[in-house]
């Protein structure tokens, strides 16, 4: 793939500061323009970042998915799943298809504040957010019980 000097520089700066905090990086896809990959720690803690040649920030994304038969209950946690959102400093799109309902979480960080302790506190607060949110939209249910199901 044929990218610019400022492209590259980008690209490289990214992996090298996720791979100091502690990152595997799975995955990368090169287009036209743009760069993502995917992350993950010892923890396995997931996520997945975008860089695009004619943005002046790098965009860090995790999705959940949702049967479509979920569509009310989620409906019922939106509000809350906002408020996170804007709490950590993310922002959410919503994607409706045939067959599921897909929910990403962005976060964003200016490259030219891209630095270890920017991307780490950035990370930090991204990784809450999601995790608030995995709370906020996990299905329980009272009929599970058990040692299996963490009743000892």
């Amino acid at each position: 793939m044929k990218y610019s000097k400022l492209m590259k520089e980008r690209i490289h700066r990214t992996q090298v500061l996720f791979r100091e905090l502690g990152y595997e990086l799975v995955d990368p896809e090169e287009s036209e323009g743009a760069f993502t990959a995917s992350f993950q720690n010892e923890e396995g803690y997931q996520g997945s970042f975008f860089i695009d040649e004619d943005s002046k920030f790098l965009e860090i994304v995790y999705t959940f998915t949702f049967s479509n038969t979920l569509q009310e209950y989620l409906r019922t946690r939106i509000e809350d799943i906002f408020r996170t959102c804007y709490e950590y400093g993310c922002y959410m799109n919503v994607q409706f298809t045939k067959h599921e309902i897909s929910l990403s979480i962005f976060s964003k960080i200016y490259y030219a504040g891209l630095n270890y302790y920017s991307l780490k506190e950035t990370l930090k607060d991204f990784r809450s957010a999601v995790l608030e949110i995995r709370e906020l939209t996990e299905i329980k249910s009272e009929y599970r019980k058990g040692d299996s199901h963490g009743d000892t």
